[in-house]
């Protein structure tokens, strides 16, 4: 396991910008909270539900049926679409992080998602003539597939506009709108449907879904990923995990978003939980302050006592047991 550590994904002096934009986001949102609507739990439709934390001014709950974490009540679809379309901390990313990370993100996390994805098209006899992937962001995951020559086709849905120019101006086809909003012929249909950190944001997950499924072929490869509410960090740290915030409104496990899935007529391949910063991403947190594991010995000698030595097979297990809060769906269009 290649180790990947925080700070080259997310560099130190630049953070401190990042969290001015990202509470200013949350201002904005919170500006329209008396249209903020409940919902059911997003996976299973149950309301049977117990408070699990607030923060940032958002409630979040986990349904007692199949253990979803999810926001309740939360913005609307329209709230959200305005929402993202002026994101101050999505520019900023835009400017400022993403360029100065974009060869570690490159070399770390989108070289071997590239490999994942060809991988798993070899490995099921999936076509490679046609790839769409839903939120593409700075564009780095769809400039790589594109230099791969390998499919014949890449083009990126992103509805923001800052991310979606940057794309452009790196020769990628991208459509400037959200994937429900889209319609494509029989003809246009792809091959291979991919989103990488998308379905936790969105207001119906399964409306996402389906979606989906309508711009796939039939047999067509399906891939999510997004965090797991089970994962060791979110478990750990609860709602001083860093992936607890005001974006995101469902944190799914990798049963409650299989069985959704399935539910929308695709058959489940793989499910797979292959982060590798879960270990780091609590470790920072003790050494910072923010969490007290005075009376977690176990954590005490793992993550700081003999933390050179247990880094890398610590979190190797982690992920090997499905208990990385970075999840990952397999599926195909049946």
């Amino acid at each position: 396991m290649q180790q990947l550590k925080e700070t080259e994904i997310r560099p130190k002096n630049l953070m401190d910008g990042q969290r001015i934009a990202m509470l200013t986001d949350v201002g904005r949102l919170l500006g329209r909270r008396k249209e903020f609507v409940d919902v059911v739990c997003p996976a299973c439709n149950s309301n049977q539900r117990q408070k699990a934390f607030e923060k940032y001014g958002m409630e979040y709950y986990q349904c007692k049926k199949c253990d979803t974490i999810y926001i309740t009540p939360r913005p609307t679809e329209e709230v959200l679409n305005w929402f993202y379309k002026y994101s101050v901390n999505y520019a900023y990313w835009n400017k400022h992080i993403f360029p100065a990370s974009e060869e570690k993100r490159r070399e770390r996390i989108f070289v071997p998602r590239v490999d994942a994805i060809l991988k798993y098209c070899e490995k099921y006899s999936v076509k490679t003539d046609s790839l769409l992937e839903v939120g593409a962001a700075f564009g780095t995951f769809c400039s790589e597939m594109k230099s791969r020559n390998i499919f014949k086709k890449v083009i990126g849905v992103e509805p923001t506009p800052d991310l979606a120019q940057t794309c452009r101006e790196k020769g990628i086809e991208i459509i400037e709108k959200t994937i429900e909003q889209i319609e494509f012929l029989d003809e246009e249909k792809f091959d291979v449907v991919v989103n990488f950190e998308v379905i936790e944001h969105l207001f119906s997950p399964k409306d996402f879904i389906v979606q989906c499924k309508k711009v796939l072929k039939k047999g067509g490869l399906f891939v999510v990923t997004c965090p797991n509410g089970k994962g060791f960090d979110i478990t750990v740290l609860g709602q001083e995990s860093i992936a607890i915030d005001h974006e995101h409104l469902n944190y799914f496990n990798p049963k409650s978003l299989s069985d959704l899935i399935s539910s929308c007529g695709f058959e489940v391949l793989e499910t797979e939980t292959p982060g590798r910063l879960d270990a780091e991403l609590v470790r920072n947190k003790i050494l910072s302050g923010e969490f007290d594991i005075t009376s977690q010995p176990f954590l005490k000698q793992v993550l700081i006592e003999n933390w050179d030595t247990l880094q890398i097979p610590f979190q190797k297990f982690i992920a090997e047991n499905g208990l990385s809060s970075n999840m990952w769906i397999i599926a195909k269009s049946v």
